[in-house]
């Protein structure tokens, strides 16, 4: 009998320990992608940061949110144009334009590197070039326009950041890893990521995505960048970079934009 409760003592505690672990991996993953301030004490550790991909989507849920809500409250007072646009700055701010640098990063890199470790060189410049420039202003503009003219505006300013951060998640676990662990924001992130973690991540996409309606389009804008970017990827890179993940985010939510707006 109290060999039976010893086992069921030590089952609770290592569920607790779990549960911890779980909500401090969130917390980090929301220190990680953007600039809102961790409310837990995180015993960092590489497979706590491993752990907190697969919260990827549920941090852009509360970016949505943020977004969302914020929409509401600046459409009482001015043009659905000026109240994207002030939501646009808002949220290179609060995620401290983290894609959209991978983004600039990326396509500067792949369009004036002629080898792979030139591309790569080029990557981890921290000067911005014209193709990324133009990749910015084409990019931040679409979406914009697309936000603006979509059916629901707060519902799409909810629904993009979830859809478009299962992205990278794919390409983390289905692509080669290939840039220098020491300068990369990306490695310990991307190493370890498990399938089981993986169908978890795009289940609450798809709840999300089906409590408005938006399955469909949410999917195949998921599938089509990890397809086609991926694919991108393999041949002038032979795996991912921080940065091209960073890319991934920005292309999806456009994908998305485009097919459910």
């Amino acid at each position: 009998m109290k060999k039976h409760q010893s086992h069921h003592h030590a089952q609770q505690r290592f569920t607790h320990r779990d549960w911890q672990e779980e909500w401090q991996a969130f917390w980090l993953a929301v220190g990680f992608l953007t600039r809102i301030p961790m409310l837990v004490r995180i015993d960092y550790s590489q497979t706590l940061m491993n752990r907190s991909s697969v919260y990827f989507p549920l941090v852009g849920l509360l970016l949505g949110a943020l977004y969302a809500g914020l929409f509401v409250l600046l459409d009482a007072f001015w043009a659905t144009g000026i109240c994207v646009a002030q939501i646009l700055v808002f949220h290179l701010w609060i995620t401290g334009a983290f894609h959209e640098d991978g983004l600039a990063d990326s396509v500067d890199a792949l369009g004036g590197g002629y080898t792979v470790a030139r591309r790569l060189e080029i990557m981890k410049d921290s000067r911005i070039g014209t193709y990324g420039t133009v990749a910015l202003i084409m990019a931040l503009g679409l979406k914009g326009l697309l936000l603006a003219e979509a059916k629901t505006v707060w519902l799409a300013l909810l629904l993009s950041p979830v859809v478009s951060r299962l992205t990278p998640l794919w390409l983390m676990r289905y692509l080669p890893y290939v840039t220098d662990p020491n300068t990369s924001k990306s490695k310990p992130v991307a190493e370890g990521f498990s399938t089981q973690r993986l169908c978890v991540a795009t289940a609450l996409t798809v709840v999300v995505a089906a409590l408005a309606g938006a399955v469909i389009p949410a999917l195949l804008s998921v599938v089509v960048v990890a397809l086609l970017w991926g694919g991108y990827l393999w041949r002038h890179l032979r795996g991912y970079t921080g940065d091209t993940l960073g890319a991934s985010v920005v292309l999806c939510e456009l994908v998305f934009l485009l097919l459910w707006g």
